[in-house]
């Protein structure tokens, strides 16, 4: 696995003429070897030629967490009285281009650009990102898995066993991510609950507000399997008959959603499954209060490519990884979110979360 990928690299590499890669922190260091690099004020580094033998660069005292693949890199661990920016800038030789990791720390950028004086740099997404993002089977796999994990929490959720009316959102947030937990994922990432009003901020940070009867409760959340591979789910919940103009709202809003996971056939541009979801919640009267994109791809990060927004002409590909999630907000009153994990396939988009999308009513 990890060979064909550095093959791939290096391909990529070459039609961008790139003559070293730099990776860091970040999700391209472990799908590239396996290696998760803690941020540590330590440098970790994989230096990888565009020709000859690739180094990973690490503290002496993170050695032994690494699982050596010898027909990918070479370990060359570092002391503490060691220079490693020293010994990356020698490894790298006197390239006319680098592209560096897009979560390297800004400091060991600065300093490397001291030691490699007239050398172009860019970022190393031009080269992993479009890569990252057409999944092989063993990862949409690991995608499925944590889908199912998700939505096995989601079931709870809507089955009233996570009791809501008179606890706080922040309690709520704990009770889901502990059921993330206890559902297969070994981290939680985020877990919002927002009620009421707050349901109107998309990213809202769940508090003190206490859920109170005849509210809709919104809550988006997802974490990290043992794998690496990330889950990201949104539902939304009604603690009561919800009002007629709340459900009118929801049936555009689950329209909008469905008819952007059916759009999402490959060779679609991006912007394209973005725009049908827009279209039908501003046929809906709702337009305005449309406020973020579709969609973001998914794997090792919670948010990676593909994106699904406006400008991205980016046509979907098989392996695509993607969110569907859009989203009604009316600031002051109450917002709704639906979303879904969906890869795109030769025989269609196969939506990889299938717990209910109805605004379920809760006790």
């Amino acid at each position: 696995m990890y060979v064909e990928r550095l093959a791939r690299v290096r391909q990529r590499m070459d039609q961008l003429r790139i003559d070293v890669l730099l990776l860091s922190v970040g999700a391209d260091l472990p799908w590239l070897t396996g290696y998760r690099a803690m941020p540590l004020e330590r440098l970790t580094m994989l230096v990888v030629p565009s020709t000859g033998e690739a180094t990973l660069v690490v503290p002496r005292l993170e050695a032994a967490r690494v699982v050596e693949h010898p027909e990918v890199f070479r370990l060359r661990p570092w002391d503490e009285a060691d220079d490693p920016v020293a010994l990356v800038a020698r490894l790298a030789g006197a390239p006319g281009t680098v592209a560096v990791g897009d979560r390297t720390w800004a400091r060991f950028v600065v300093e490397l650009q001291d030691r490699l004086g007239g050398t172009r740099w860019l970022a190393a997404s031009t080269v992993t990102a479009a890569l990252r993002a057409t999944k092989d089977p063993a990862e949409v796999a690991a995608l499925r898995r944590a889908a199912a994990s998700a939505d096995r929490v989601a079931a709870h959720l809507q089955a009233g066993a996570i009791p809501l009316i008179g606890r706080t959102e922040a309690e709520v947030s704990a009770d889901l991510g502990r059921c993330l937990l206890s559902e297969g994922h070994a981290s939680v990432n985020f877990a919002i609950v927002a009620a009421g009003a707050n349901a109107a901020s998309p990213h809202h940070d769940p508090g003190a507000r206490v859920i109170q009867p005849g509210e809709i409760v919104l809550c988006d959340f997802g974490g990290t399997m043992s794998d690496g591979y990330c889950s990201d789910i949104t539902r939304c919940v009604h603690t009561g008959e919800p009002p007629s103009e709340l459900r009118r709202l929801y049936e555009v809003l689950e329209e909008a959603q469905a008819a952007a996971v059916d759009a999402a056939v490959v060779g679609t541009p991006c912007e394209d499954v973005d725009g049908v979801a827009r279209r039908i919640i501003t046929e809906g009267g709702y337009g305005d209060h449309f406020i973020h994109r579709t969609g973001h791809g998914i794997g090792l990060e919670e948010h990676e490519d593909p994106y699904l927004v406006s400008g991205n002409g980016e046509p979907l590909a098989p392996g695509h990884a993607f969110s569907i999630e859009p989203g009604i907000y009316l600031e002051g009153r109450y917002g709704a979110r639906i979303e879904d994990i969906v890869v795109a396939t030769d025989a269609g988009p196969d939506p990889l979360n299938r717990v209910s999308h109805s605004l379920v009513v809760v006790g």
